[in-house]
């Protein structure tokens, strides 16, 4: 496979990841973290880490836009729920995997 070819897949590939959290509005993060060890802000700060090295300059607001598909206060008020306790102690007890 050429580069070109890889770097085509790859970019539909994200999108489809992308619209699938997009759509997928009943997942909370931390549930995301709790089983995977990332979630929509770790996808949105990797965007802006990875236009930066790009030498663009992105702001970590806009990032979370293109990942989230409206502004992150938006969908946070729309959507987030509270972290019950459960959800939170997996949380803290992984903390130290994630990072």
């Amino acid at each position: 496979m050429k580069k070109e070819e890889r770097l085509k897949i790859e970019s539909q590939v994200f999108k489809k990841l992308v619209k699938h959290l997009q759509n997928r509005t009943d997942v909370q993060n931390i549930d995301l973290m709790n089983l995977s060890g990332f979630c929509r802000n770790c996808l949105s700060r990797w965007y802006a880490e990875a236009a930066e090295e790009h030498g663009i300059e992105m702001q970590k607001d806009i990032a979370k836009e293109i990942i989230y598909g409206m502004p992150h206060s938006v969908w946070k008020e729309k959507y987030q729920t509270d972290a019950n306790a459960d959800q939170e102690n997996k949380f803290q007890s992984n903390k130290q995997k994630n990072h």
